[in-house]
């Protein structure tokens, strides 16, 4: 079965026959045992200490379509490789840019992202007012300005309106996570750990966004909510939204309620506050728990992965695209 490798040492990393072998150096420089990963149980690779490869491995990975992505010490995401691209579709990527230059299409799926991703922002505070904690005062404010969703007639009002969704979702963190305190949302850098964990949980959404949008014919720089830009897969952003309150923040919630991850896991540097290594694996392990847990699928009827959900996504986006669907219907937590 394939899954996820995370680097967080330094070192190399070479091909050698049908694995990758890995040789990590510690902090003094000295090599430590290689160790080799089978090819067929790699999906994908987050690295965040220094690697070194090479060409040759490079070639392998793209043949084998693995993605690698990259990050720095400070949590910032610099990059990806991505093997070139195997579901090409000339009339995907027609369809997908009518649908960014049609006004009414594009504030279709701009509007839905806003309303699927704050309605799971809802859901989150929801469900720690009923376990005790007092959010009644943000669950109405949040409610009521979820109602201005569908007026909004443009991008920059829709945009507005999820700012102060967001803002006012973040303020009922203090009430939810009682050892940490948040404050505002700071993010370069950010100031605290809450802060910390939310930026490098909204990376590591992101990445794993932009690998389930390569295995769909989708194209991932053409947006809808996010202008496309150079050099950035803004489509991953797009969809990201949707599932940061279910993926990043219940694991944030995990991880500081259940104090998995403590003080001892943060860096108070350059005016800023990171995750250090011990952290970073920490919070890393309950992502990927969080991955795995499955759920009983409404319209499949069949039990599915949280990180299946996302695919999932990318499929319902490119049916409405592709105008195989009449309407573009954003995940929702229905429990």
């Amino acid at each position: 079965m394939k899954r996820t490798y995370y680097l967080f040492n330094d070192g190399r990393m070479s091909r050698k026959d049908n694995t990758l072998c890995f040789v990590a150096t510690d902090k003094d420089g000295n090599t430590q045992p290689a160790k080799y990963l089978p090819i067929e149980t790699v999906e994908s690779m987050y690295v965040f200490g220094a690697l070194d490869v090479n060409a040759a491995l490079l070639n392998y990975l793209g043949q084998q379509r693995i993605s690698m992505h990259f990050f720095d010490y400070y949590q910032h995401y610099t990059g990806s490789f991505m093997p070139k691209d195997y579901l090409l579709a000339g009339k995907m990527q027609i369809e997908q840019t009518k649908a960014y230059i049609k006004k009414d299409r594009r504030l279709h799926i701009a509007t839905n992202l806003i309303d699927g991703a704050t309605y799971n922002m809802l859901k989150n505070i929801k469900y720690y007012d009923n376990r005790g904690k007092d959010t009644n005062a943000k669950i109405e404010q949040l409610e009521a300005l979820r109602t201005q969703i569908v007026q909004a007639s443009d991008i920059p009002t829709l945009m507005g309106i999820e700012g102060n969704c967001r803002q006012v979702y973040y303020s009922a963190f203090d009430v939810i996570i009682p050892d940490f305190t948040m404050g505002n949302r700071t993010k370069q850098p950010p100031d605290n750990e809450i802060n910390a964990l939310i930026s490098f949980g909204n990376m590591v959404a992101y990445t794993l966004t932009l690998d389930m949008i390569y295995h769909t014919q989708l194209n991932p720089t053409i947006s809808f909510l996010h202008e496309p830009g150079y050099r950035r897969y803004s489509l991953a952003l797009d969809i990201s939204e949707v599932f940061k309150p279910i993926l990043v923040d219940r694991t944030i919630f995990r991880v500081l309620n259940k104090k998995e991850i403590q003080n001892k896991h943060f860096d108070h540097k350059l005016n800023g506050c990171y995750l250090n290594e011990a952290g970073k694996k920490t919070y890393m392990r309950a992502w990927e728990e969080r991955l795995s847990e499955t759920i009983k699928h409404r319209n499949l009827n069949r039990n599915v992965s949280y990180k299946h959900l996302v695919k999932l996504e990318c499929y319902k986006l490119a049916k409405y695209i592709l105008k195989d669907e009449p309407e573009y219907k954003p995940f929702k937590i229905w429990w």
